[in-house]
């Protein structure tokens, strides 16, 4: 029964290569909205707090600030609507999961450029 469940999730599900992230790198992440009929691309811009799962079940969340409120989301990789995510810039972080970013304000709040 696991060989076939690994079967369907390494032949049947459509894998899309994206550019390597991880926590703290800064990333915009297009998708696509379908309103009604009409379908249009929107992007979301933050941070990555972590990556978790593996394969089919991979999963990403990035924490953005909007005005004064933290919006996090959580994308699948598989997920259909995903179109393209951009790295605009690579942070050192000691951690794979940075959920203290989240208590964190003003100038603590900021992630070290990693040496490229």
């Amino acid at each position: 029964m696991a060989d076939l469940m690994q079967f369907v999730k390494d032949e049947l599900v459509v894998r899309k290569d994206f550019p390597e992230f991880g926590a703290g790198d800064t990333i915009t992440v297009y998708y696509e909205i379908k309103e009604g009929e009409k379908t249009r691309t929107q992007f979301f811009k933050g941070v990555v707090i972590q990556r978790r799962g593996s394969g089919t079940t991979e999963t990403f969340t990035i924490r953005k600030m909007s005005g004064a409120v933290g919006v996090e989301r959580i994308f699948p990789v598989n997920l259909p609507a995903l179109q393209k995510v951009e790295i605009n810039k690579k942070g050192h972080v000691r951690r794979a999961r940075i959920f203290y970013f989240r208590e964190l304000t003003g100038k603590k709040a900021k992630i070290r450029d990693a040496r490229r």
